[in-house]
């Protein structure tokens, strides 16, 4: 059974740095893709970063480019998502799906309606 559990999300002020991560169980990186999206009150669900083994390139929105780093430890089966510099605009319950298959990055973040699988979300909350 896939599941998947994010984790580490908190308080933080602007400016400051939160390590989220998320537990993969049930399948392997080499056969999925992984996205971290979220989700702010009132608005849609959006891919924050992506990446693929299938695709050599990450990505990342526009929004948190050079601030956010995706990585993941396959030994531990687990994906994090390193957030610097926070700003308030990045509050919001974040997300880590799956999706099965071969998929550019781009195109996995792009459509979070496709992802198959997904963990329950950790808040974000960043003060100003």
């Amino acid at each position: 059974e896939v599941q998947l559990q994010a984790s580490g999300g908190g308080l933080v002020q602007a400016g400051g740095s939160l390590r989220l991560s998320c537990a993969a169980s049930g399948f392997t990186f080499d056969d999925y893709a992984i996205g971290w999206f979220r989700q702010a009150p009132g608005k849609e669900r959006e891919g924050v970063s992506c990446f693929s083994s299938s695709d050599p390139s990450t990505y990342y929105a526009d929004s948190v480019k050079g601030r956010f780093t995706i990585s993941s430890d396959n030994a531990k089966n687990t994906v994090y998502l390193q957030m610097n510099s926070l700003k308030p605009e990045d509050t919001a319950v974040y997300y880590c799906a799956a999706l099965y298959g071969i998929y550019y990055s781009d195109y996995i973040c792009d459509t979070p309606s496709g992802m198959d699988y997904w963990g329950k979300g950790t808040l974000v909350t960043v003060s100003s």
